[in-house]
């Protein structure tokens, strides 16, 4: 393999032109960035948003599912914490981040 890399300084001994590579690996690695911004950073904050909407509108009565799949009806909520009813009067703590969704009223019953 040594020998490609004499080759390769031998030809720009010769004095040829570069051809702006530098400007080239510059723009391909800003398109990469700009890249990865739109496909990852972006859609996940447009998720955080979402989430924290949804969580800042918990209100009493809500039929929610949380992170670990529990199903339960919102008793309480507090500033961090809600408590979810989750049958036959157990009555569970959990932080509002825990909360996955919001169900449409009477999902509940149908189950």
């Amino acid at each position: 393999m040594s020998f490609l890399v004499s080759e390769a300084v031998a030809q720009t001994a010769q004095g040829a032109p570069q051809g702006g590579g530098d400007m080239f690996s510059l723009l391909m690695l800003v398109g990469l960035v700009v890249l990865m911004y739109f496909m990852m950073i972006r859609p996940q904050r447009k998720r955080q948003k979402e989430h924290e909407a949804l969580v800042s509108a918990i209100a009493k009565g809500d039929e929610v599912v949380l992170t670990s799949g529990m199903l339960g009806k919102v008793v309480e909520v507090d500033d961090a914490y809600v408590a979810v009813d989750t049958g036959e009067g157990v009555k569970l703590r959990f932080q509002k981040s825990a909360v996955h969704a919001v169900l449409p009223k009477g999902t509940m019953k149908s189950l």
